[in-house]
């Protein structure tokens, strides 16, 4: 009974460090190794911040996807000597293209066969000079497959910037039902910043300058087949320039992007491309020398350098008069990957730190009146047995708190009141087992035996108890939004620590008390 007893001391105290440990860094600056980083983080509606309603434009994601299923029909188309002009997006759901020579058809049909859970062909139309104008139609199964990755490819990509932004304990969650994304940002001190950064589609595309191309006939709209008139990014009056529609390389190949200074100190941006990318960036360079070619980010030349040789190793930058901040935004929406179709604020909410305070101040005045309530009412109704139910509620709120600390979980408003919940809900399991204790007592049980079976009989009833209502936390969890989730992870903390310090470590200090008392009667 003594090791027993010695070794549940044990388990506690050393649970109660790892408490202190954790909570720590949340209570107190302190600086050094010792201690761990993670801390408590306070939520939108207690540390202030900005709320973000995102729609994104999933019809041009869509036009896009259907654009790619051409583009790579024609390419295959290539590879087997099919001869398809360029492919063109009609409407939102319609992709045409020609194909040469008729008596390829079916063979093309083969091709596009492949494709079958994504379009249908629904015309063939008969042209002059032995030409055929294909039709293809997307399937609505296949709309949606696309209109729904790209809401989850946008998710994604907002979340990267953030975590590189800097922004502690983020909510980004997509609402599929109207494909819009809601976007909660703690803390944040420069919203207009990250509204740039967020909405930002980054997408990068070089193209090759045309520079036979007149320009000034190109202003008035008499441009050479396949190519288009583009400004040049110059802090000022932009410089027109005629390019090639179509991209040579695009930012998909990109796996890093980083800030970097030239022998003047002015910023650009250095680029690495993967392996495909590289040889692709290689073999465009060297088949260009001397021709420029426009780094075109967002519909915009940002510069348009001469290519004097092939390039190879995989590098590239853009540079464009850039400022040091600029230029880092760049680099991390370049980074975290462009975002598969335009983004929109539809909504933009501010939180002021002044009502974050003041939600924090009134919720700890709440939890402490009402835990100073409860601590007074215990003592005096259950005498001993009171007594070690404020101990253990002590050592439940610090569990809870250093919880949420390792977990780097966020405290939100309605999260303090899953903490005074829970601390009621600790009490509760202590009355279980006090008034079990008092009906054994009653029934002349010595002290040792009526702690045991009222420990015995009551641990079931508080165990299936907590079971439910942590079911009901985890569905709140799954299902909640941010604040709704803050609750459910204290609500949860506190019942798992309320189960342990009820259970547990109220009955090492009942089985301390029986041992040093020794016949003496059990006040509870």
């Amino acid at each position: 009974m003594k090791g027993s007893l010695g070794l549940r001391m044990g388990v506690t105290l050393l649970v109660a460090l790892l408490g202190i440990y954790y909570v720590l860094p949340s209570v107190v600056p302190t600086k050094g190794k010792l201690l761990p980083d993670s801390k408590i983080n306070l939520g939108l509606d207690l540390m202030g911040g900005i709320h973000l309603t995102l729609g994104v434009d999933v019809d041009k994601a869509v036009e896009n996807g259907l654009s790619r299923i051409g583009e790579d029909i024609r390419s295959e188309a290539r590879e087997k000597r099919i001869v398809v002009l360029r492919p063109t997006v009609k409407g939102a759901d319609h992709v045409e293209f020609v194909l040469v020579k008729s008596d390829q058809q079916q063979d093309l049909d083969e091709i596009i066969g492949h494709y079958d859970n994504m379009v249908s062909i629904q015309s063939r139309e008969p042209l002059e000079g032995d030409k055929v104008r294909y039709s293809l139609l997307l399937k609505p199964s296949y709309r949606k497959y696309m209109a729904d990755m790209a809401l989850d490819q946008a998710v994604k990509t907002i979340r990267n910037r953030i975590d590189q932004f800097g922004v502690s304990e983020p909510d980004i969650r997509k609402q599929a039902e109207d494909y819009r994304i809601q976007v909660q940002l703690p803390g944040l001190k420069d919203p207009d910043r990250a509204v740039q950064i967020i909405g930002k589609t980054a997408h990068l595309e070089f193209k090759i300058v045309d520079d036979d191309a007149d320009v000034e006939k190109a202003k008035r709209g008499i441009l050479p087949p396949g190519t288009e008139l583009m400004q040049m990014l110059n802090k000022g009056a932009g410089k027109p320039l005629v390019v090639q529609k179509e991209a040579v390389l695009t930012g998909e190949y990109i796996v890093d992007a980083h800030t970097a200074f030239d022998t003047y100190n002015q910023p650009y941006i250095s680029l690495t491309f993967n392996s495909r990318g590289a040889r692709l960036f290689e073999r465009v360079t060297g088949e260009n020398v001397k021709k420029r070619l426009a780094i075109v980010l967002d519909g915009k030349v940002y510069s348009a350098p001469v290519i004097q040789e092939k390039i190879a190793g995989g590098h590239a930058s853009i540079s464009g008069r850039f400022t040091v901040e600029e230029a880092r935004d760049l680099s991390i929406v370049l980074r975290a990957g462009a975002l598969p179709a335009p983004v929109t604020v539809m909504e933009e909410r501010a939180v002021g730190p002044s009502l974050g305070q003041e939600s924090i101040d009134q919720g700890l005045n709440a939890a402490l009146l009402g835990g100073v309530l409860i601590l007074i009412f215990m003592v005096v109704y259950y005498g001993f047995g009171g007594a070690v139910a404020d101990m253990v509620l002590l050592l439940n709120i610090l569990l809870i708190m250093s919880g949420l600390a390792a977990f780097g979980a966020t405290l939100t408003l309605p999260g303090i009141a899953g903490i005074i919940l829970t601390i009621g809900m600790a009490v509760d399991a202590n009355v279980l087992i006090f008034e079990r204790i008092r009906e054994e007592l009653r029934r002349g049980l010595t002290p040792r035996a009526a702690v045991d079976e009222g420990y015995g009989k009551a641990t079931l009833t508080i165990f299936d108890a907590n079971l439910t209502t942590i079911i009901a936390a985890v569905i709140l969890y799954q299902f909640g939004t941010g604040p709704i989730r803050g609750f459910a992870v204290t609500l949860t903390l506190g019942i798992l620590a309320s189960m342990f310090t009820a259970i547990f470590v109220s009955r090492i200090l009942f089985d301390l008390w029986v041992q040093r008392k020794q016949g003496a009667a059990l006040n509870i």
